[in-house]
């Protein structure tokens, strides 16, 4: 007995050190950096946006030219800030970012703290005009946070995990799917978090939390960065474009058999047989017109790319108001669902979230990346069904006979003033969570009766199959988006890495723009039906896009499903597909 005692003790520490291993490993703390970051940035979109509402009077103005500066701005610089990030050094990109973002979060905190503070004697100076200043500057330096969080987004998650997950698509695949469940639960958790402390304390406060979690946040996470580059020798090192190049083709040629000039990746406006390093004089016209010339090979780059159709495809799925968003709640609320029940949907809907990731990494070893892709759009478009058969479902709002337009075409041409919820004598001070005074479907206040007794029924058929499909999607989308976010990440030679996956945040911001002025168009309840079934032919258009792609890819063994892959992970050290070199 005392040997076995013994004899387990070697097999203890080899436990504890095997896990002392892990939590020391470039892996885990690139998790943890991961994390630390996501949950700031996630703090501060809900809050900003919550302090906008709150400093212009319970208005969403402000909070709507915040949207569209952040917007326009990513759709703008997206290639540029990614070129930034092809031209420098990993460790330098990163934790200038890291800096950037966090100083401008806590220098926007700060302004906002005084200006919440102060906001009665700002308004008497100057006509008011210092306190239009003031939102302007929060707008801009927020803006800046922003673009520094796009360029770490770019660097950490599209470039440090390939190289920390190696030669093996495995990993790779794990570790992508790990970052997305951590920003499932922050997502959810974050703003719960700043919420309370908003609500039990003040704006103020909130503010001072959020700058005073981001001071101490970036100083961990750049050492965190610094341990990482460390322990990671091939961060050092960036492969030159005509390198990578010809070890891309040398990698591609053998294994798929035949060559194909229209699908390899081509550098950014040069031929690589012509490069010839050479130091020429730049004028100062060439010097201001870089930008342009940039953000112009960056998307001739982009569209050349093997894997355009499918980040293409990805980006449609952006043109959509069925997820959990300001407009998908405010739909909510107008349909007689309250605050609590909103909470409960977007947990369920994270768990959907994490559950598409899981089923990412099972698909991925059963029947290979490519066609992953394809089963979860299946997936995710079978979910949408239930959302089309909610417009027609009694509950529905959806009205034919209102013009979509009615509403803006009165405001901007009518002049009509805005609609007020009810007299503020009749109705009473209640919180904006669980009963909305006249809401959309007929339920009301009266004057010296119980709100509760007087509200009209209202079948919620309609409301919860669109529910029920926003959340079942989740499996499918987020399990599409790996798919595709790997594909970027494979079949995308490194020194490209950073300007394409630039535009392709740029493609998912126009269509996001695109669905924000939908909206702005058709604004009433009785149109959201049509903005459904627009969003699901977007989405059937993306997958349709992926598929034309994965068609392209694998030729006639598309449907060549439920094959295990071949090669251990050890071997898996082609940048493609393991299905490609089966086309």
């Amino acid at each position: 007995m005392a040997r076995s005692g013994a004899d387990a003790q070697p097999d203890s520490r080899g436990c504890c050190g095997s896990c002392g291993n892990y939590l020391t490993s470039a892996k885990f703390l690139l998790y943890v950096g991961h994390a630390l970051s996501t949950w700031g940035d996630r703090m501060w979109h809900f809050a900003v946006s919550v302090f906008l509402v709150e400093l212009y009077g319970n208005s969403l103005l402000l909070t709507a030219v915040y949207g569209l500066v952040v917007a326009g701005s990513v759709l703008l610089l997206g290639a540029i800030i990614g070129d930034w990030v092809d031209k420098n050094p990993r460790l330098k990109v990163a934790q200038t970012s890291l800096i950037v973002q966090n100083a401008c979060v806590i220098l926007c905190g700060i302004l906002l703290m005084m200006v919440f503070l102060f906001k009665t004697e700002l308004v008497a100076l100057y006509q008011g005009w210092l306190l239009t200043l003031c939102y302007i500057l929060v707008i801009t330096i927020a803006n800046i946070a922003n673009l520094a969080s796009t360029a770490t987004a770019i660097t950490i998650q599209r470039d440090w995990v390939v190289v920390v997950a190696g030669e093996s698509r495995s990993r790779l695949a794990d570790m992508n799917a790990t970052i997305r469940r951590i920003d499932q639960l922050t997502n959810i958790l974050a703003p719960m978090a700043v919420g309370q402390i908003m609500t039990f304390g003040s704006p103020v406060i909130g503010c001072g939390f959020i700058s005073g979690w981001n001071l101490i946040s970036m100083f961990v996470e750049y050492t965190l960065l610094w341990k990482v580059h460390q322990k990671t020798p091939a961060l050092a090192h960036k492969a030159s474009s005509k390198m990578e190049e010809s070890e891309l083709k040398q990698l591609n040629s053998p294994k798929e058999g035949e060559s194909k000039p229209n699908e390899g990746v081509k550098l950014i406006g040069k031929d690589v047989n012509v490069f010839e390093p050479q130091e020429e004089e730049v004028s100062c016209c060439s010097r201001m017109a870089e930008p342009l010339s940039t953000f112009r090979d960056g998307w001739v780059a982009y569209y050349n790319q093997p894997v355009f159709l499918a980040g293409l495809g990805l980006a449609f799925l952006y043109m959509t108001v069925l997820g959990f968003d300001c407009i998908t709640t405010g739909y909510a609320y107008t349909q007689g669902l309250s605050g609590s029940t909103l909470s409960l949907l977007m947990g369920a809907s994270a768990i959907t979230g994490i559950m598409g990731t899981v089923a990412f990494t099972w698909l991925r070893r059963r029947c290979g990346l490519v066609r992953t892709g394809i089963i979860s759009g299946i997936a995710q478009f079978a979910s949408l069904a239930f959302c089309v058969i909610s417009v027609f479902m009694p509950g529905s709002p959806l009205d034919l006979s209102v013009s979509p337009f009615a509403d803006i075409s009165a405001r901007l041409f009518e002049s009509s003033p805005l609609p007020t919820m009810a007299p503020e004598a009749v109705v009473p001070e209640t919180p904006f969570t669980t009963l909305m005074p006249l809401l959309a479907n007929g339920s009301a206040f009266v004057n010296g009766t119980d709100p509760v007794t007087t509200l009209n029924p209202v079948s919620l058929v309609s409301v919860s199959l669109l529910f029920a499909g926003v959340i079942a999607a989740r499996i499918g989308l987020w399990s599409f988006d790996l798919t595709v976010t790997q594909l970027l990440q494979e079949n995308v030679i490194e020194s490209e890495r950073g300007i394409i996956n630039g535009v392709q945040n740029s493609m998912n911001y126009l269509l996001d723009l695109l669905h924000f002025i939908m909206v702005i168009l058709a604004p009433n309840p009785e149109a959201f039906g049509l903005l459904v079934l627009i969003s699901v032919s977007f989405v059937a258009m993306g997958h349709l896009m992926y598929f034309r792609f994965a068609q392209k890819t694998l030729g006639s063994s598309i449907f060549r499903c439920c094959s295990r892959e071949p090669k251990a992970d050890a071997d898996d050290s082609s940048p493609s597909d393991a299905d490609v070199s089966n086309a």
